[in-house]
């Protein structure tokens, strides 16, 4: 029965013996197969010819003040190969004691953990690394804090001057004095950030779990995605700095890019809740700015993707329409998530309002969307019950009168 655990040992773990002095009296194929020695090289010589250069002295010191006290030293040791490749093993040495309680010999029993090892260092690096680009995302964040205080201090002085210009302007501007504040700011942007950051802390379980298996490929992978939604972030509040610029120009747009545009920032999004998307577009050039009426469309698809979710929907449409009727482009848009009550209808472009949890939205998105319409394209946004559904109407005008 001895001979069956020694010979199960030897088989599934690194095995070596020596005499008092650390001379190599046995060692196992596995032993062998691991240092790249043979047993030739091996017995015979010290143990130290596995011995790593970069393993302090102390250790040294250490292992054989315990063992030589009778006592089995337990750690994780770094060995070097005979191609001078570097292994991590996982190291028991116990001393053998004779009929005089005196120590006979040592006996070291290792199992391989160089994968494991080399992982962890490679995930210690990989935080290290976000940790870092985690710092100068908070950095830019506190800069354009910055700015929007300033911008909200210093608004009101141009709002006066810009009602003095033209006071056909002064309920644009208006809106525009309370959009700016930084409060409201501040609370969009953790609207459009909730989205990625539910999709980060997916990504960062994902490389914990890939850690577990050891899997540096997949590791690697899930990093550069952690990288790619940090700077997706990063941009949103460039993103919003620049909408709330009064000093944006207004030009002539196709509305079919500014829509295109929009589903390509959203592509991620239709793919993970797989929305079907369904678009008929007439080609119609309008006057205002391209990158809001794109704001407003995502937010139209988020609101109609979270709608999905709370009812239930298992076959999720949208339906996006462009078409000219008399002197205006109209933009429709249509979901079948279950409409709402007719009672909110009437509420729904209201800021602050929403009947979303408070965990899923401020209530902002849609206020935003109105006073986008509004005032960068001089239009109209209206919402109605559908079948199963709502559908939003735009009206924007055509002709020199949106050119002014």
């Amino acid at each position: 029965m001895g001979q069956t655990y020694q010979e199960a040992i030897e088989n599934s773990n690194v095995v070596s013996k020596t005499d008092i002095n650390g001379v190599i009296t046995f060692v196992n194929d596995e032993f062998c197969r691991i240092s790249g020695f043979s047993k030739e090289e091996l017995i015979g010589a010290n143990h130290n010819i596995v011995r790593h250069p970069e393993v302090p002295e102390e250790d040294f010191e250490r292992l054989w003040t315990t063992i030589l006290d009778k006592k089995p030293y337990k750690t994780t040791v770094k060995n070097k190969c005979k191609d001078g490749s570097t292994v991590y093993l996982n190291t028991t040495i116990t001393p053998i004691l004779d009929e005089n309680d005196e120590i006979r010999e040592f006996i070291a029993i290792r199992y391989d953990v160089t994968k494991e090892v080399e992982l962890k260092k490679a995930l210690e690096k990989k935080d290290k690394e976000l940790l870092t680009l985690n710092k100068t995302l908070e950095q830019r964040v506190k800069e354009q804090t910055a700015q929007l205080i300033e911008l909200n201090q210093t608004l009101e002085h141009r709002v006066n001057e810009e009602i003095a210009k033209n006071k056909e302007k002064q309920k644009m501007l208006f809106w525009q004095s309370r959009m700016a504040s930084l409060g409201q700011m501040l609370a969009n942007i953790a609207h459009q950030w909730r989205q990625p950051l539910t999709e980060l802390s997916l990504t960062m379980f994902n490389i914990k779990r890939t850690a577990k298996k050891c899997d540096l490929e997949k590791l690697d992978l899930y990093y550069k995605e952690s990288l790619g939604i940090i700077e997706n972030m990063s941009q949103t509040i460039d993103d919003f700095s620049n909408f709330f610029n009064p000093n944006k120009p207004k030009e002539k747009f196709f509305l079919t890019n500014a829509i295109n545009d929009s589903l390509l920032i959203t592509k991620k999004l239709v793919q993970k809740e797989n929305l079907n998307i369904q678009t008929d577009f007439e080609d119609i050039e309008v006057f205002g700015v391209l990158n809001e009426l794109s704001q407003v469309i995502i937010n139209l698809i988020q609101n109609s993707s979270e709608a999905f979710k709370v009812n239930e929907i298992k076959d999720k449409k949208i339906t996006i329409i462009i078409k000219r009727e008399e002197n205006y482009a109209v933009l429709q848009f249509e979901d079948n998530a279950g409409g709402a009550s007719e009672n909110l209808l009437d509420k729904i472009f209201e800021p602050y309002f929403t009947t979303k949890h408070q965990s899923n939205g401020t209530g902002l998105g849609l206020f935003m969307s109105k006073m986008i319409i509004e005032k960068s394209l001089d239009g109209t946004i209206r919402v109605e019950n559908i079948d199963n559904g709502l559908k939003f109407t735009i009206k924007i005008p055509l002709g020199d009168n949106n050119e002014q």
